[in-house]
């Protein structure tokens, strides 16, 4: 199991993860995107930056890696930051199936990705994957898997998953939407010739949307890794866009309001990894202190209060546009 040596770490950063969403291409929802990229947003400035975060990210023990075909050329961007450093062999990498990246390296893009569970394509993207990242995989995910997946039923896809763990990957999944509680329980229940299918779920969880808190615990008691993603809410827990209890607890600790944002989810019993899905070095660099956020009882009390209804959350993130 690829998180095994996480749960003896002593590094507190071992337990947050570098996602590459917002580096792998151009375009994405995360708020203030021109302010994170002011030379500009072509090829080889992207892949400046992911090596520049990735770089950081290891030398300040960050040890796990997550990316997805959808966004854009990361694997691509990962593939050659791994290949030249070989002796980087503590590091597991995640990426994920299920979406493909459709918006031709343009912000304005009608459509940026189109998703597709089907076993099709989960065979040509473990080609594509296989090509950039080599034996480097250590864990694949179903993206965003919701209820209505054909994934859930799918008996021949699972049993290609599951050949996939016999040669060393484990296999994961990552839910959206309001309804990412049902997903869970469903792909819960899923065994191929006796035995659990998943070993990771990955799901959005923050001071905003914590709808899917009771089936993530059931998951972690169930042996599998919890990874959180969009623990800052596509950066509306961040900056200035941050509610106000975020920047006085944030002032009270010296950090800013992504550490309090991120540390609310480290305090949470059954995580085991939280993503940063910072753009820029020094984003990062604030999201690593997370670890260090004491937050007391009249504090998380405060966070509670800014819990918003699933529905209305994920409409709001349907919402937010490609910047």
């Amino acid at each position: 199991m690829p998180f095994t040596a996480l749960a003896n770490a002593t590094t507190p950063t071992a337990h947050i993860g570098l996602g590459l969403a917002a580096v792998g291409r151009p375009g994405y929802i995360n708020l203030h995107r021109d302010e994170d990229f002011p030379d500009g947003r072509d090829v080889a400035a992207l892949r400046a930056r992911t090596h520049e975060l990735l770089d950081a990210a290891y030398a300040q023990g960050v040890r796990y890696v997550d990316t997805a075909r959808s966004y854009g050329r990361a694997e691509e961007f990962l593939g050659e930051w791994l290949d030249a450093r070989p002796s980087f062999t503590d590091l597991v990498v995640g990426s994920k199936w299920g979406y493909a990246y459709t918006g031709d390296w343009r912000t304005d893009a009608g459509t940026h990705e189109v998703k597709d569970h089907s076993l099709a394509t989960f065979e040509r993207q473990r080609a594509e994957t296989r090509e950039l990242l080599g034996d480097r995989l250590d864990l694949y995910q179903i993206h965003s898997l919701t209820p209505d997946s054909p994934a859930l039923a799918d008996k021949e896809l699972h049993e290609r998953l599951a050949a996939l763990a016999a040669d060393g990957v484990a296999i994961g999944f990552s839910t959206s939407g309001p309804a990412q509680a049902d997903a869970i329980r469903a792909a819960l229940a899923l065994t191929v010739d006796g035995n659990p299918l998943f070993r990771t779920v990955q799901a959005t969880y923050n001071a905003l949307e914590t709808s899917a808190a009771p089936a993530l615990a059931e998951a972690h008691d169930a042996g599998l890794t919890v990874i959180v993603k969009e623990g800052m809410a596509n950066g509306r827990l961040a900056g200035d866009e941050a509610p106000a209890v975020f920047q006085e607890i944030a002032a009270d600790a010296g950090v800013g309001g992504d550490a309090v944002a991120l540390a609310l989810v480290l305090h949470q019993p059954w995580v085991g990894v939280v993503l940063s899905g910072a753009a820029t070095a020094t984003q990062l660099a604030g999201n690593l202190h997370a670890p260090v956020v004491g937050l007391d009882e009249e504090q998380r009390a405060r966070l509670d209060a800014l819990v918003e209804e699933p529905e209305s959350y994920w409409r709001h993130r349907a919402a937010l546009p490609w910047h």
